[in-house]
């Protein structure tokens, strides 16, 4: 696993150990960041169900002002730790060590204080464990309620998903409308705007 451009491009990447982790694969995240080019500068990206934080690691190293990683496993996090430090990446993010539903709570008021200081959220990215249905739809159900205060006014959410999901996203969450649907071998992402 590495970083696919960027300030830190072709770096490698440690993936949690003792998980059994599916990081997201390089070229689908190659794929996710060249839909994304025109929105990453300066952007405020959130990664939950973070693993490695690779994704969000990608969104630093192409210009994102502002990184949250979000993810409740140990492991996970000592991973995410590991690679900012391998990277020398010292600001620029915010790790939640916490279930995503509280750390999006927690995001969703802490409004203009700390380190949310530059402001809602312009891109969010998901990628719970593929067999977790229940987390997709609980989450992306929490991101539609809770949009107006987590997101920008032209803010989107991505959420990566098996291609072969026993129970489909829906077309929309709240206010989330989905707007795009790319597949690449068994992985899919599923791309939600403010309607």
């Amino acid at each position: 696993m590495r970083v696919i451009a960027g300030t830190y491009r072709s770096r490698r990447l440690i993936a949690p150990r003792r998980l059994a982790t599916r990081p997201t694969s390089d070229r689908l995240r190659e794929t996710l960041f060249n839909v994304l080019a025109a929105r990453i500068e300066g952007a405020v990206f959130a990664d939950l169900y973070a693993g490695s934080g690779a994704v969000g690691i990608e969104a630093l190293s192409r210009g994102a002002s502002l990184v949250y990683f979000v993810d409740h496993a140990a492991p996970a996090i000592e991973a995410i730790r590991g690679n900012l430090a391998s990277l020398e990446i010292r600001s620029g993010f915010h790790i939640e060590c916490s279930s995503v539903s509280a750390a999006l709570r927690r995001l969703s008021i802490m409004g203009s204080q700390g380190p949310r200081a530059q402001g809602p959220c312009t891109i969010v990215f998901l990628d719970p464990p593929y067999p977790a249905a229940g987390d997709y739809a609980g989450t992306l159900a929490v991101l539609g309620q809770q949009a107006a205060s987590l997101l920008t006014a032209g803010g989107i959410v991505v959420a990566e998903h098996s291609r072969k999901m026993p129970q489909p996203l829906a077309e929309s969450y709240g206010p989330l409308r989905r707007y795009r649907v790319l597949e690449q071998g068994d992985a899919g992402l599923s791309f939600y705007s403010l309607s």
